[in-house]
């Protein structure tokens, strides 16, 4: 009887055992998977333009449509010291048609300090469609202590976003630019200007939206 207590309890021993190592299997692969899903969403946003991410373009549209769509501009910082904003608040384009704009920054420390633009589009599944022939959000940008400077962006929409049932109707896209600090060895006191103290930001609604 003790012998078949004793192997009933090693039994059941080895299969608690198997269920925990298999508890611990599974919650590593779920840890493993969620470190590995930013890196494939961002490697697939760039690709597909899912979430609002616009498209890198290496040719100007050859294919232009009597269909007007309007473009607004939105600017936004997050650490560096910068007034950063659309020269123009939007603009009313033909879908495929190329066109220049340009956002001013100015940085307001009193040494140089370099950012980086992220960008974003809404609505969302416009972002496949909007592409950047060219941007300042490409490369970082060093501004010496109160320069300012125009940073250009070259762009269309491509006509296929009328392929698109939920976009047939779209008539207003908006292009988000975030700037952030890029040189994070040079320490930034304060992000603000002198005069308000407050964090530069020039949102939609700051902008007229």
């Amino acid at each position: 009887m003790d012998l078949e207590k004793t192997a009933a309890e090693q039994k059941k021993r080895k299969t608690n055992l198997a269920v925990a190592g298999g508890c611990v299997a599974f919650f590593g692969a779920m840890v493993g998977m969620a470190y590995a899903a930013v890196p494939l969403y961002a490697m697939f946003c760039q690709v597909t333009g899912y979430g609002g991410t616009t498209q890198r373009a290496t040719q100007y549209s050859n294919r232009v449509l009597d269909r007007e769509i309007t473009v607004r501009f939105d600017a936004n910082t997050a650490g560096v010291p910068w007034e950063f904003e659309p020269v123009q608040r939007e603009v009313t384009i033909k879908l495929g048609e190329t066109r220049q704009v340009a956002y001013k920054a100015t940085n307001k420390f009193s040494t140089p300090t370099t950012g980086r633009a992220t960008f974003n589009v809404t609505p969302e599944l416009a972002g496949a469609y909007f592409n950047k022939v060219e941007c300042f959000c490409f490369t970082n940008q060093t501004l010496k202590a109160g320069e300012t400077v125009d940073m250009p962006i070259v762009f269309y929409v491509d006509p296929d976003i009328l392929k698109v049932p939920e976009m047939k109707n779209i008539k207003t896209i908006t292009l988000s630019y975030t700037m952030f600090q890029a040189d994070k060895n040079k320490p930034v006191a304060a992000v603000g200007t002198k005069e308000s103290g407050k964090a530069i930001s020039n949102t939609e609604a700051n902008l007229g939206g």
